[in-house]
């Protein structure tokens, strides 16, 4: 983690560089698609590397996530020039990656600071039952902060069981993706949403109905095959003591004053979203406003205090390492760098290479489509950052808030649900469905691959999303 850390302070030195200090734009309608083959390497070494030569992977995933981002960052600077590749560089690192591995970093590190403790057995209905509660918390305290409370105690329950990876799989679906999306809080395309003035309550009041049927469809099927799993299983089970055998633990948490510290990122977050200050300091040409700068620096307060206060015998009891962490924090550093020419491309519209994709989302009498505005925010946002693809689409549909959450309510509500409902489909399409997997597979889950778990995504998600579209966005 030390080595992360020093990385950071040292790009952030060079941002802070007197000649650097001068804004470039990239125009995205004059870039190739070739731009984007960085960007698809990373994806596709995500995706198959594990398959092929999982060894090499697991051991230098971080270098070969290095060497692709090299293969932008030296062409696109070649290509030009110094000043506009560090202006944008800069731009990823302190308005994009920074917040979002500070903001990670902190819950990771507070939610694994709390033990949840008890003799938890792993039936259908326990686990049904924690799902449902991560899919309430997931709105309130974020897909992340609800999905890194409760993986540890659901895994630790079904510690019995021989097969896991579904459990996981609709974890991820409920938990890290659809139950956050009531709340700005929730998920961050809401958040930059409640940022361009849409009410902080405007979602759970618009997208409850559609969040109804995702999550209680998920719950059942969960529950049915979960029943069936563990039928299946049998015998193979290694079976719970009896409770006249042993002396069943209460429920009950440990290292509770983390949820005090969660109740401040909480805060902090909310806080920077409100708060509106005119001191914005310009780093390289990034404007850097002094309300997410406060946020930030209080995040990072708050994972020391975590890490001072939470005991030891906590860390070891919820097993916490840094590896999961690490893991997402250096592939999504390749990502939102090799990302920046897909992103300029896509927000450059219909003079830009996506352009057939801007333009299917209106209708021929020009009025907004919004069964396509949910598929086409829903699906960039299963490969891409589903923040910037919220405001794209955000942007495209006129971008007018009064407008937008009044008359062209339902278009709002399909670009909303597109992104955060999406965001299941892939491994990388949010990053608490890859802390999830990493944990995960750090306990002994087996996983499936990435393609795998798009089976599960397309067999299960797909047909809803389709069920979704005719019900509420026609």
């Amino acid at each position: 983690m030390l080595k992360t850390f020093h990385t950071s302070a040292l790009l952030m030195c060079l941002a802070l560089w007197p000649g650097w200090a001068s804004a470039a734009t990239l125009d995205g309608a004059s870039l190739s698609l070739a731009w984007g083959v960085p960007f698809a390497g990373v994806l596709l070494s995500i995706a198959l590397l594990p398959l092929w030569v999982p060894a090499i992977w697991h051991k230098h995933f971080g270098k070969i996530t290095a060497a692709w981002a090299l293969a932008f960052v030296l062409p696109f600077t070649a290509a030009f020039g110094v000043e506009v590749a560090w202006a944008n560089l800069a731009h990823a690192l302190l308005a994009e990656y920074l917040p979002f591995v500070i903001l990670l970093t902190a819950l990771f590190v507070v939610a694994g600071g709390i033990y949840i403790r008890g003799s938890l057995q792993g039936t259908p209905l326990l686990n049904t039952g924690i799902l449902a509660i991560g899919a309430v918390l997931a709105s309130f305290m974020g897909t992340t902060g609800a999905s890194m409370l409760l993986i540890r105690p659901l895994i630790r329950a079904n510690a019995q069981r021989s097969r896991m990876a579904h459990i996981v799989v609709l974890f991820i679906f409920v938990v890290s993706n659809a139950g956050g999306s009531l709340t700005p809080l929730g998920d961050p395309p809401l958040f930059l949403g409640f940022l361009k003035g849409v009410p902080f309550t405007w979602t759970l009041l618009h997208i409850w109905p559609e969040t109804l049927l995702l999550v209680a469809v998920l719950l059942a099927l969960f529950f049915m095959l979960d029943t069936w799993m563990l039928r299946q299983e049998g015998a193979a089970l290694r079976p719970h003591p009896q409770p006249d055998e042993v002396q069943r633990e209460r429920l009950g948490f440990d290292g509770k004053f983390n949820f005090v510290l969660l109740g401040a990122v909480v805060a902090l977050v909310l806080m920077s979203g409100i708060w509106r200050s005119e001191v914005v300091f310009n780093v390289a040409g990034t404007e850097v406003g002094l309300p997410g700068l406060v946020r930030d620096l209080g995040l990072m307060a708050v994972t020391l205090i975590s890490l001072l206060t939470t005991a030891r015998t906590v860390h070891l009891a919820n097993q916490f390492s840094w590896d999961p962490m690490l893991e997402v924090a250096k592939l999504f550093a390749g990502i939102f760098l090799t990302i920046i020419p897909v992103i300029a491309m896509l927000k450059a519209g219909t003079e830009g290479p996506f352009a057939s994709i801007v333009r299917a989302v209106t209708q021929p009498d020009g009025s907004p489509d919004p069964a396509m505005y949910f598929w086409a925010t829903g699906l960039l946002s299963s490969f891409l950052d589903n923040a910037p693809t919220y405001l794209v689409f955000f942007n495209t549909a006129g971008g007018d808030v009064a407008q937008l959450t009044t008359s062209m309510a339902t278009t709002l509500a399909a670009i909303s649900a597109g992104a955060v409902f999406m965001g299941a489909n892939t491994y990388i399409g949010n990053a608490p469905n890859m802390m999830v997997k990493a944990i995960a597979e750090d306990r002994g889950v087996r996983m499936p691959s990435f393609f795998g778990y798009m089976l599960w995504s397309g067999g299960i998600l797909v047909p809803l999303f389709v069920l979704m579209t005719f019900i509420f966005f026609r």
